[in-house]
């Protein structure tokens, strides 16, 4: 198993209200699986998609990467872990306004000291269709353009689980089909684990593995 989550709970205070975001929720995924957890807004899927990327702790429970809990990450061991074993694409694409195309793809390159960064950067940016666009800044880009950055700079260390929070969800339909076109691709490609959230009843089918979630709880 590639990932092993236990027991996970997240829960938000607002004022005296407690609201439980993430239930008491265990699966396990197997390397080279598609997973897609399809739930309505609001139902805890993103929250716990930031969980296993270690962007967020849990108040309880357990996550397992390759055998690593990385619940016991101090920030830096977690940034370095991630960097080399997890691929993110966010709805909001998330690039960094004032570097370039080039320079977001790069970052998880710098942050492992990997040599040869430009010239990798270059080579990932060609995977997605987007080299002519490399000194491009993320204002001078198309929604669907940022979105291929955004899968370049997910994919460029060759991280074994890769985790999609609504990819085309900022997307306009005939570009958001062009874009998870793209993405299983690489995935398959890569010989990848996909752990996809979506609302998306049509994308959710398109992975192996469909999970449901409501109101916090995974089944």
């Amino acid at each position: 198993m590639i990932l092993e989550a236990s027991h996970i709970e997240k829960k938000y205070h607002q004022g005296q209200i407690i609201i439980p975001a993430v239930n008491d929720v265990s699966f396990s995924v197997e390397e080279g699986s598609t997973v897609s957890i399809i739930g309505r807004s609001g139902s805890g899927k993103t929250t716990l998609l930031s969980l296993l990327g270690g962007l967020d702790e849990a108040d309880a429970g357990e996550i397992k990467i390759n055998g690593k809990n990385i619940c016991k990450f101090s920030e830096k061991e977690m940034t370095n872990f991630r960097a080399q074993n997890i691929g993110i694409v966010f709805q909001q694409f998330h690039l960094i306004q004032h570097l370039t195309a080039l320079e977001n793809v790069s970052v998880p390159l710098e942050i492992l000291g990997k040599k040869n960064v430009e010239k990798n950067a270059i080579e990932a940016l060609a995977q997605v269709g987007l080299e002519d666009r490399a000194h491009h800044l993320p204002d001078q880009l198309s929604g669907g353009e940022k979105q291929r950055v955004a899968i370049a700079r997910a994919f460029i260390s060759r991280p074994k689980l890769l985790l999609a929070d609504e990819p085309s969800g900022n997307l306009d339909q005939k570009t958001g089909q062009i874009v998870m076109k793209l993405l299983f691709d690489l995935v398959e490609e890569m010989k990848m684990t996909l752990i996809l959230v979506t609302h998306d009843e049509q994308l959710a089918q398109s992975c192996r593995v469909k999970l449901q979630m409501a109101n916090g709880f995974l089944n």
